[in-house]
Order: structure tokens, then sequence, then C-alpha cells
């Protein structure tokens, strides 16, 4: 992963720039005074399951699937067990 080392000014002077290095994944280390500070590092995406969306359901919604809605879903999650490999760019 590419490291890039910027004061804190520079980072300040054009904050937005710095964001789209750190989403592209560039690590940008402030400094000040010569004398890293912090790092900016993207955050991993969290994908869920559709089976976990489905047992969190009941716990933290008043929302409620009819039975047909459930069984439709139980069979597309049976169906498609391998992992997903999304590209790049989602």
């Amino acid at each position: 992963m590419a490291e890039l080392r910027m004061t804190d000014a520079e980072v300040a002077r054009d904050f937005r720039a710095v964001l789209d290095r750190v989403q592209r994944g560039v690590d940008i280390v402030i400094e000040r005074d010569a004398r890293p500070v912090a790092v900016l590092r993207a955050t991993p995406s969290r994908r869920r399951k559709l089976s976990e969306i489905a047992a969190s359901l009941a716990e933290s919604s008043t929302a409620t699937l009819d039975p047909d809605f459930a069984a439709d879903l139980d069979a597309i999650i049976e169906s498609h067990r391998e992992p997903l490999n999304p590209p790049e760019w989602d």
C-alpha cells in the first residue's frame, strides 16, 4: 500500500483531495514539526450476508416478513452460497 507524508498545513489546505487519495488506498502520514502525528487510512468496507441481515431484522426492526417472502429469501440464500467477489470499482 502506498504511503504519503504531508504536513498538517498541507492536509488542511486541501482536505478533500487528501480524502480522495485515502479513498484510493493511499495512507497519509500527517506530520507536525517533521514528526509523525497521525495516519489517515481508509476504513475497510463491511459487507453483510443476506442471512446476517435477515437474522438481525427480528432484533432491530419492527418490520415483519410475510411467510412467502421469508421462504423466497431462504431459497435465494441457499442457492448462492459461494462468496461474493465484487469488482474492485464496486
